[in-house]
């Protein structure tokens, strides 16, 4: 496992993340909680010392499950959860208000069976709550004690320079895979040029840069959101991605690897990423996950997927 510092924090965590969204039982189809309580375990023995979960992941359910997980190896996680998203049924409500935050941070405390969180990042901007008011109470939370570092999801450049005016966040964590670059136009430099980390999120595309999926998957959207998530599995997009599918396993091949592997692997070593978070519903998931940092692709390897995944982004229809 490779291990970097997240922005100018110390935090030092490793380059292959572990995302627990799957563990809330009601995005990415049933899961477990036991088998995921396994596969949490079986990926910090591989190497793997960065989680990240949500109150918004089955409603608080993720946090729990990571909670009895960590169990007595406290000390080998970066633990890092969010704000400001929560469930309503199935909607996702946004809201960013000192009062909400300060429950959510209790609750999650409570859920994750901690005293302080490593990194407690807003989830999603919330455009009826000013920022001001948000960070505020964060600071206030941040006083006592419970959480250590402050960052950021899904925020474009000019909330990211609003919010680095106000106060010190350490990442961002965008969504960002060989099918979905859009941080390169503008994002990433900002993100070099200011020491600021990426926790990139999405790194298989809900899945489709695994390519186990032989034909267009066709999930129940009542228990598998993915599909509305991630535009990649529509009817219009699923054979423009094929190309790059291939590819992938072409690559992998000749390093013996899987090509889930070589799609993270790609993504860790791209200008300005520090860490992958790619899900595991199983031990073997998150071991495999974990190895994807062991190995490296040749510049020429890394240049083929950037161009084909040039390509195939021009065709989607997102």
């Amino acid at each position: 496992m490779k291990y970097r510092y997240l922005g100018n924090s110390n935090l030092r965590v490793s380059a292959v993340g572990l995302g627990t969204w799957a563990y809330g039982n009601d995005t990415f189809g049933q899961v477990d909680d036991q088998q995921s309580i396994r596969a949490i375990r079986a990926a910090v023995d591989s190497g793997i010392n960065l989680i990240d979960t949500a109150p918004a992941y089955g409603a608080g359910h993720a946090e729990e499950v990571v909670g009895q997980a960590i169990e007595g190896i406290r000390d080998k996680v970066i633990l890092a959860t969010k704000c400001g998203t929560h469930r309503d049924g199935p909607k996702y409500i946004r809201d960013l208000s000192p009062k909400r935050i300060r429950k959510e941070l209790e609750a999650s405390l409570q859920r994750l069976n901690v005293e302080q969180v490593n990194l407690y990042q807003i989830h999603w901007p919330d455009p009826d709550t000013p920022l001001e008011k948000s960070v505020e109470a964060l600071l206030k939370l941040k006083k006592e004690g419970k959480f250590k570092y402050l960052g950021v999801c899904n925020f474009e450049i000019d909330m990211l320079d609003k919010i680095s005016r106000m106060t010190d966040i350490i990442s961002l964590q965008p969504q960002y895979s060989l099918l979905k670059r859009d941080i390169e136009t503008e994002i990433s430099t900002y993100l070099i040029d200011n020491n600021l980390g990426a926790l990139s999120y999405g790194t298989l595309g809900g899945g489709i840069l695994s390519a186990k999926y032989k034909e267009r998957p066709q999930f129940d959207d009542e228990k598998d959101k993915r599909s509305g998530f991630y535009p990649f599995f529509k009817k219009e997009n699923w054979p423009q991605t094929q190309s790059l599918i291939r590819l992938l396993e072409e690559i992998a091949k000749k390093h013996n690897q899987s090509p889930a592997q070589t799609a993270i692997n790609w993504s860790i070593n791209r200008p300005g990423i520090t860490t992958a978070l790619v899900g595991a519903k199983n031990e073997k998931q998150a071991r495999e996950n974990a190895a994807a940092a062991d190995f490296e692709l040749t510049e020429a390897e890394m240049l083929a997927l950037t161009q084909e995944s040039d390509k195939v982004i021009k065709n989607l229809k997102i």
